[in-house]
């Protein structure tokens, strides 16, 4: 198979950067799967699969199944050869929720971030943070009253559809009957609303990595609130900075900053009632300046994954598969960006 590839195919450092990182997970993988039973897909491999299809924007599991069968490249990739049968899709998507089970998804980000921290790619001192909506992989139709299991009024067909004109609609009052864990958000004023997901992310700031990544449901004070909780995470007592956008200038968000020794670089929200919670002590230093210049690379990587990644709109349900596709996509940002940076 190595003869079909060709020595400078973008693929190989990339796989390279992951055998590396998966060879640390040997541990967890020797525990996943039984001694005796049915044959089950080698986690390795559902790992690469699962990359392959965030790397090249594979929409299903069916077509991503259906392309490593013919395509010579994805089997190198993933570690089969040209006789190797490719398993069924189903049988995938079952294999893929013990990994879930087994949270083997978060041990591979920090193994990736932490071959990052060995080469001296990122930055132990300044950061910054952000959220992004991901679209939940429910329609506006399966929005009803909680308690309610009459289906929403309908014009008939096979996806009839359904007048809302006049009732008020509510995370507090509805749920999505397709996705119990999807919430109603908006982007902003004026913006259509949508039932969504949050994707959470730190980025250091030297060279745009992600050394945290986690998904919630989407509610006003979710960007902040686990904000905090995976600045916490991060390990070293030693003062740092973290810049963020205007959404953040909350005096709450201020405090608990402070209170883990890191400097907010929050963009002033001047038009906020009671000013800003950023004073002049914090915003005249030009590091401030700087931070606020580099946060907004922390939007690259939500741009890189809801263009070439899964989570423009995923294609799963619940919060803890979200939250897997979402970090399987940074993941793919990362590996992507460590190769630009060691080339």
């Amino acid at each position: 198979m190595e003869s079909f590839v060709p020595p400078n195919h973008p693929l190989r450092p990339i796989r390279i950067l992951l055998d590396e990182a998966l060879k640390n997970l040997n541990w967890l993988f020797d525990g996943i799967y039984a001694d005796s039973g049915r044959e089950s897909i080698p986690p390795e491999r559902l790992i690469r699969a699962q990359l392959l299809q965030v790397l090249y924007s594979i929409r299903s599991e069916r077509q991503l199944v259906e392309q490593i069968s013919y395509n010579l490249l994805y089997r190198w990739f993933v570690g089969l050869t040209i006789d190797d049968k490719v398993w069924d899709h189903s049988v995938f998507s079952i294999n893929r929720d013990r990994l879930l089970d087994h949270e083997v998804i978060p041990e591979l980000f920090s193994e990736v971030v932490s071959l990052a921290r060995k080469r001296k790619l990122l930055s132990e001192e300044h950061f910054s943070v952000d959220g992004t909506l991901i679209q939940a992989w429910a329609s506006q139709k399966s929005y009803c009253p909680k308690g309610d299991d009459i289906d929403p009024p309908s014009s008939g067909g096979r996806n009839g559809g359904a007048d809302f004109h006049g009732e008020k609609r509510s995370n507090e009052t509805h749920e999505s009957k397709s996705d119990r864990d999807a919430r109603l958000a908006r982007k902003g004023l004026g913006k259509e609303a949508k039932l969504s997901y949050m994707g959470h992310t730190v980025m250091e700031n030297r060279n745009g990595l992600i050394v945290k990544a986690a998904a919630s449901h989407a509610t006003g004070k979710a960007e902040r609130e686990v904000a905090v909780a995976l600045l916490a995470d991060i390990a070293g007592s030693q003062r740092r900075t973290v810049g963020a956008d205007k959404n953040y200038d909350t005096a709450r968000f201020v405090a608990d900053c402070r209170a883990m020794n890191i400097t907010p670089h929050v963009a002033r929200n001047d038009n906020r009632v009671g000013g800003s919670a950023i004073d002049g002590r914090t915003s005249r230093h030009m590091g401030y300046q700087v931070s606020q210049r580099r946060r907004k690379r922390v939007e690259e990587p939500f741009g890189w994954g809801k263009t070439i990644g899964l989570i423009r709109q995923v294609k799963v349900r619940g919060l803890a598969k979200v939250n897997s596709v979402f970090m399987m996509t940074m993941i793919g940002w990362n590996l992507t960006r460590m190769r630009a940076l060691m080339e």
